[in-house]
């Protein structure tokens, strides 16, 4: 087995960052969000929580 390297997609996905805990039904079950935490929803309309350094690091706002 040889391990190859590989890169994210550039997909644009929805964002938003909550101001409030929430309850997100995910494609893995219903995960907590934190204050600050983004709250992503992906090309197939699924939606999951992700911690803001994470996000920042994978993430990059799109200029319209």
């Amino acid at each position: 087995m040889q391990i190859k390297k590989y890169r994210k997609k550039p997909i644009i996905i929805t964002a938003y960052q909550t101001d409030r805990e929430l309850l997100i039904n995910t494609l893995e079950g219903t995960l907590k969000a934190n204050v600050g935490d983004y709250i992503i929803t992906g090309v197939n309309g699924e939606q999951y929580p992700c911690k803001p350094d994470i996000f920042e690091k994978t993430y990059e706002l799109v200029e319209e």
